[in-house]
């Protein structure tokens, strides 16, 4: 039997996807979320949340108290639907070229072909078509999110040469990252402010007491990695983000950071591993490209805080 596939999807793991030729006669379907002129139904939640533990327990990630979870998913739906909302109204589309080329990526990376791709997906109750349709709105997120942030970024000639003289001096060097976000709304007050950093200061406290991270991540962060259990990957020291540059030297291998103010909110920070860097040569342009990203990543989080504050969002999951 072959193992189960998952889709490495780059910002999103798993997408708003009513999958009607799936899906059950559900005699209750009711409205959880409403999301400006859409609705998200608990058929199409109930489906994302099994899918989430599916790719939790493939994670080895301790799973987070069920009604946690599902607010974590519904949380990460309603951000997706404001975004595909803004590539429909932008008229955005993915060409067939495109999207082929992705499918048979997504297939070899599983180590198939697209027919042993969609034997398998068959397998386990999906078509190839569904998962052709999940993967064209995650590139549409993709490039809704690069349009619209990359527009605010620009890379100066200091930037670059900073960047560079960095990586000369720490380029054997690398850390793996995780963290946990306590969002602020975009403008706080005063009182959310204190509130944010109260809830972040108590989260350090559990993992002080040995709490297990990944799962407070999936059950608490509000940063887009959350359900990955809140994994940011192998980072350079130049790229780093500059909020986390001065603290993630002085942890140990597995501590977490107290909590770091930004403008997106408050930080937990957890150096999971270090290693050498790369020591290969890096062009101007190469450096350039390497901050850009660095900022469209940081950028990501208040853009989101953003969107969501602009949208008419009305949550009914707790009324149910």
């Amino acid at each position: 039997m072959r193992p189960r596939v998952w889709i490495p999807l780059a910002l999103v793991i798993m997408l708003l996807s009513p999958l009607s030729a799936m899906a059950e006669v559900v005699p209750l379907d009711r409205i959880v979320a409403v999301v400006n002129d859409d609705a998200i139904m608990q058929s199409q939640l109930e489906r994302r949340v099994a899918q989430a533990r599916d790719q939790l327990q493939a994670n080895n990630i301790q799973m987070p108290p069920e009604r946690a979870l599902e607010r974590q998913v519904l949380d990460r739906m309603i951000t997706e639907q404001i975004e595909l909302q803004m590539a429909a109204d932008a008229k955005l589309s993915i060409d067939e070229t495109q999207l082929n080329s992705t499918m048979r990526g997504i297939a070899q990376n599983n180590g198939m072909s697209l027919d042993e791709f969609a034997d398998t997906l068959e397998q386990q109750g999906q078509t190839l078509a569904e998962v052709r349709e999940q993967v064209r709105r995650e590139l549409l997120i993709r490039q809704v999110q690069q349009d619209r942030v990359a527009s605010r970024i620009t890379v100066s000639d200091r930037e670059v040469d900073r960047f560079l003289a960095q990586r000369s001096e720490n380029s054997n060097v690398a850390y793996h990252l995780a963290q946990i976000l306590i969002a602020v709304p975009q403008s706080p007050t005063p009182d959310q402010v204190t509130q944010a950093q109260a809830e972040a200061q108590k989260l350090y406290q559990q993992l002080q007491g040995g709490a297990d991270f990944q799962q407070l991540a999936v059950a608490e962060s509000d940063d887009a990695q959350a359900l990955q259990g809140g994994d940011l990957g192998w980072r350079q020291v130049a790229q780093i983000p500059s909020i986390f540059a001065d603290v993630i030297p002085d942890l140990s291998k597995g501590e977490v950071s107290e909590p770091i103010r930004s403008p997106s909110g408050f930080h937990l920070v957890k150096l999971i591993d270090t290693r050498g860097g790369d020591n290969g040569q890096m062009s101007r342009d190469q450096a350039s490209q390497a901050i850009f990203q660095r900022k469209v990543n940081d950028e990501v989080e208040a853009w989101t805080q953003e969107i969501r504050a602009s949208a008419y969002i009305d949550n009914r999951l707790d009324n149910g």
